[in-house]
């Protein structure tokens, strides 16, 4: 975005439809154009609804709303968000604002590696042939790196490779093959799906087994999105409750979901009430947002809060939060739905870190 946008926009609820619209217009890069498409009652036709997926009969809307205040890594963003629940983008905006006294969201980013997971059944020797596969790791590589040329001339492409041993699982014992696979701004489905497929031969004449099951991973722990902001105490104050009261009040909500998995489930739902709202929106796969956060949630063996609640020497309020974040601005949706391409133009991303830098950002303004 240009100096001349800003995501504070007073008043904004206030306003009608067409002047909503007018001001999205003065604050975005969107053209009268794209924000029509984004703007659209059901923001993609039947007709193209029918080459997404199966049995196409009709459409069901959401609605859209627009998360103000936001400002991540110092750049202004308006936020759209597709979501049927009251308050959700009034209470995202409203943190957005108490954040932005305090600079705004610090987002960051791993890089964009998916895991392809292979099961390698009727094993032998499960030592002598994880041994043989890491032997051939290179080779591996090599092949997999054959599926995508064009991934790969963009600095993508498989990564590395490593090997698991379930050696009493309820069928016994079997191997599982990790491919860790650079997706770059893809989601990443397709491209590591297809990966595993091209390894199955090799991988079962390396270990004398058989693969099974070769699919992509939604645990994306190896694509991650963390994002810090401070809340100055004295924007917390409100009626008799000092800022330092309510920073403390936070600090203890927050201390219960870190410790009890009921309230950890209510808790991260609140988180991703912002985070599957942006996603939705943006044409991503948000059933695979969400299960790799659970699942991530629970990686020490017990259900816990993906946020983390404190408070500096000053006495401000720091929130901190980590998840995995698989998505992507090509392919899929993103590609061809008019609603989400011009959400993306609104929000100004270039790549799928930056878009990953926002969505966390929501999560921690839930």
């Amino acid at each position: 975005m240009t100096s001349k946008h800003n995501s504070r926009i007073a008043g904004f609820y206030k306003l009608s439809l067409e002047e909503r619209h007018k001001k999205i217009l003065e604050n975005s890069q969107l053209t009268a154009q794209e924000l029509a498409d984004l703007t659209a009652e059901a923001g993609l036709s039947p007709a193209q609804a029918d080459h997404m997926i199966e049995n196409v009969v009709g459409m069901h809307s959401l609605p859209l709303g627009i998360a103000l205040n936001f400002v991540v890594n110092d750049r202004q963003v308006l936020v759209p968000m597709a979501i049927e629940e009251p308050s959700v983008v009034a209470g995202a905006s409203f943190m957005a604002k108490l954040a932005r006294a305090g600079g705004g969201f610090r987002a960051r980013t791993s890089l964009p590696e998916m895991i392809g997971q292979m099961q390698i059944l009727d094993v032998a020797d499960l030592e002598a042939a994880e041994s043989a596969l890491l032997q051939e790791k290179e080779n591996l590589l090599a092949e997999a790196a054959k599926v995508d040329p064009v991934l790969q001339k963009l600095g993508g492409g498989p990564r590395d490779i490593e090997v698991r041993q379930f050696a009493d699982s309820p069928i016994g014992p079997f191997l599982v093959l990790h491919l860790v696979y650079d997706v770059r701004d893809a989601m990443g489905a397709n491209a590591v799906n297809t990966a595993v497929e091209r390894l199955a031969p090799l991988v079962e004449s390396i270990t004398g087994g058989r693969v099974h099951l070769r699919i992509l991973s939604n645990l994306a722990d190896r694509r991650l999105a963390y994002v810090e902001c401070t809340i100055p105490h004295s924007e917390l104050a409100f009626d008799s409750y000092s800022g330092s009261e309510v920073v403390q009040g936070v600090i203890e909500a927050w201390a219960f979901a870190a410790v009890d998995g009921y309230r950890a489930a209510t808790h991260n739902k609140g988180i991703m009430n912002g985070v599957d709202a942006v996603v939705i929106a943006t044409g991503n796969d948000w059933r695979a947002v969400e299960a790799g956060a659970h699942a991530y949630a629970a990686r020490d063996g017990s259900y816990t809060s993906l946020s983390t609640w404190g408070q500096d020497a000053e006495g401000n309020l720091v929130g901190r939060l980590e998840m995995p974040m698989a998505v992507g601005i090509i392919g899929g949706a993103t590609k061809v739905h008019p609603s989400a391409r011009a959400a993306l133009k609104l929000m100004g991303v270039e790549t799928a870190a930056e878009l990953a830098e926002i969505i966390v950002s929501v999560g921690a303004a839930p």
